[in-house]
């Protein structure tokens, strides 16, 4: 019996059999990261309809572009630079065009819908923690901000990360230390806040985040 294909081998079947004409495979791919790729473009944009559409931009790049993918890399850092890419211009194109509150972000709202469990009080509270943190993270510069959501909200490993944004491994780490710092003292600038446990039913990015870097979180 041969051993199970790895997720990298299945994917580099797919890219060959839509190499090769096979829309159904193509559409396999999409399936298989389209959520995390909206989830990235969600996070860099901090616009869920520019997430939307640069989500949907990307994965028709890719599928007009798919004869110039060689596979020297795994097909989804291949789409993820492109989403990063994408993703910046969209932001900096809308930056540009208006101004809005950081508590109008989707990311916030998608977060405390998740976490405060209908609980206005508690979503007030969570509303305001989030929002102090996702306007921390999006005073770090753009490359840093990018390696934060690869790596802590995105889960890739520093190597892949480095894929992404072309770069070393160890620029990786440097941005993460130096990233980590920055936002632990934007959000205990203004007061003096002991790091209290993790809460079981908190959002798997902010979590992750958190969890990580020792951030303050609300307690149970």
């Amino acid at each position: 019996m041969q051993p199970p294909r790895s997720p990298h081998e299945k994917a580099a079947e797919l890219v060959q059999r839509a190499k090769a004409g096979d829309r159904h495979a193509f559409g396999e791919l999409v399936r298989r990261y389209r959520r995390r790729i909206y989830a990235l473009c969600l996070h860099l944009t901090s616009n869920e309809s520019d997430a939307d559409d640069v989500t949907q931009e990307v994965f028709l790049k890719a599928y007009r572009a798919l004869d110039q993918f060689a596979g020297r890399s795994e097909f989804f850092t291949w789409v993820y630079r492109m989403a990063v890419n994408r993703s910046l211009n969209a932001r900096r194109d809308r930056a540009r065009r208006a101004k809005r509150t950081i508590c109008d972000d989707p990311r916030v709202a998608k977060a405390v819908a998740v976490d405060a469990a209908g609980d206005p009080a508690k979503a007030a509270e969570l509303r305001q923690t989030y929002a102090r943190l996702l306007a921390a993270l999006d005073r770090l510069p753009a490359t840093m901000r990018t390696t934060v959501v690869l790596v802590a909200l995105q889960g890739l490993s520093h190597a892949e990360a480095a894929v992404v944004q072309k770069c070393s491994p160890g620029t990786i780490a440097w941005r993460i230390h130096v990233a980590r710092d920055q936002l632990h003292n934007a959000m205990t600038r203004k007061r003096k806040i002991t790091p209290q446990p993790i809460r079981s039913g908190i959002s798997p990015d902010l979590n992750q985040l958190l969890r990580d870097w020792g951030l303050p979180v609300l307690a149970n």
